[in-house]
């Protein structure tokens, strides 16, 4: 049996000394619910013949980003001809402004000794004529560009105390090198890896909140065995190797990991269970059982406060979404209409739960709202939609569906826009995204 083999490293970015701004005060924004997307001006990046496709690259990552965020609105590129380009190096504010820009972003790209790129930015507000972040310089290699324009993107949205998003990462399962193993992708589909070399099935993975380390199922001598990946490093730890183990899920602070477990019972009574989780995921401490039914209890997710678990039982005759508090106590069935739910995932603002449930012989996606007790549907495909996970942000979730014929990944925005496909080699499934 192969070991885990180490395929991934991780992308350094160098930040070269910040270029002041001139002699200008930054300015602060938020973003609230409900308003209205930002006009946000992004001209073609500045560079030579020799960087005028690189700087495009990056261009066109970053401006997909942030159509991607749903917080601004893009200028038709149209308007960009009303503004000499070479004025982008002497900021006219009033001529910005003339076309409709809140905002303004402007780059250039030039080459730096030893052939890596140079890449610098600066971010205003229009309005004020002031920095909103400070210029910057960034040097890359010409393989990291992608990663330089979603390592920007992040940084636009945090200017607007905005969780970053770009530089997340989805793990999955595919058998699209014969056996079904672990392998991860950038937010939008790009750069899919392999993670994990077993010739044995794994299945359900799940970020830990810093990003470094995957819980997961592996048959490991035909047992489900629970396990921990460290992505970078490739070491793994066992969590539980008695019994059948599924569907592990992080508490917010890392410090835990609750899952699903038949080490008591047979395979058919599965128990939810939370193991300590000590010295950075290297040792697993304690485990404690919550459940204690005859029905099989599944699909733990933690609440962002860390107080409070979702998870599906059948301990009513149908599997229904349940609520406890993370002692096992005060337990309460929150999912109604349906007679098959399952699989909940818990929004990062706590106030939505995201599952799956089965109408009239068809899969999908409905959101339970905790503060007005409402439910959505999300998904009208006809089609079998699993697996749901939200994004770092809670604008967008990832799923699985046979909507196309194959098993494969989709993303949607929740509420229901913006739905498109990720994958597409092999059979892909079980999507999880990183914080």
């Amino acid at each position: 049996m192969k070991k885990f083999i180490l395929i991934l490293a991780p992308l350094v970015l160098v930040l070269a000394a910040a270029r002041p701004a001139a002699a200008q005060q930054d300015v602060t924004l938020l973003i609230k619910d409900g308003m209205p997307a930002i006009p946000f001006a992004l001209p073609p990046f500045l560079g030579s013949a020799a960087t005028q496709s690189m700087a495009g690259e990056i261009h066109d990552v970053l401006e997909a980003d942030l159509k991607y965020s749903r917080i601004f609105q893009l200028l038709p590129k149209s308007y960009y001809a009303y503004i000499d380009a070479q004025k982008l190096k002497t900021i006219k504010f009033p001529d910005w402004e003339s076309i409709g820009a809140s905002v303004l972003f402007t780059g250039e790209v030039s080459l730096a000794a030893g052939g890596d790129i140079v890449f610098e930015r600066n971010f205003y507000d229009v309005k004020s004529q002031r920095t909103i972040i400070p210029g910057k310089r960034y040097q890359a290699k010409k393989t990291d560009l992608r990663y330089l324009a979603h390592k920007t993107a992040d940084e636009i949205l945090k200017a607007y105390s905005e969780k970053p998003l770009f530089t997340s990462k989805i793990a999955f399962v595919s058998n699209r090198d014969g056996n079904d193993e672990l392998y991860m992708m950038d937010y939008d589909g790009a750069n899919q890896i392999r993670l994990t070399f077993n010739n044995v099935m794994d299945y359900s993975p799940a970020w830990s909140p810093d990003g470094a380390h995957i819980a997961y199922t592996s048959y490991q001598n035909l047992t489900a065995g629970l396990y921990i990946l460290d992505v970078y490093e490739g070491k793994r730890t066992a969590v539980s190797i008695r019994g059948g183990n599924f569907t592990p899920a992080w508490s917010p602070d890392g410090k835990k990991l609750a899952f699903s477990s038949s080490m008591e019972g047979n395979q058919d009574n599965q128990e939810i269970y939370v193991a300590d989780i000590e010295s950075g995921p290297t040792r697993v401490g304690r485990i404690k059982r919550l459940t204690f039914t005859p029905a099989s209890d599944i699909s733990p997710t933690w609440s962002p406060n860390g107080r409070e678990i979702a998870f599906t039982s059948d301990r009513g005759g149908t599997p229904q979404i349940y609520i406890m508090d993370v002692d096992g106590s005060n337990v309460r069935r929150i999912s109604m209409g349906a007679n098959w739910n399952d699989s909940p995932a818990w929004s990062p603002a706590g106030d939505r739960i995201v599952y799956v449930a089965r109408v009239d012989n068809l899969f999908d996606l409905y959101v339970y709202n905790i503060r007005t007790t409402s439910y959505q549907k999300l998904t009208e495909t006809n089609a079998r939609n699993e697996s749901p996970a939200w994004s770092p942000d809670g604008r967008h979730i990832v799923f699985t569906s046979n909507m196309k014929g194959g098993v494969q990944l989709w993303a949607i925005d929740s509420d229901g826009a913006n739905l498109h496909i990720l994958t597409s080699k092999g059979e892909n499934k079980l999507g999880d995204w990183s914080n």
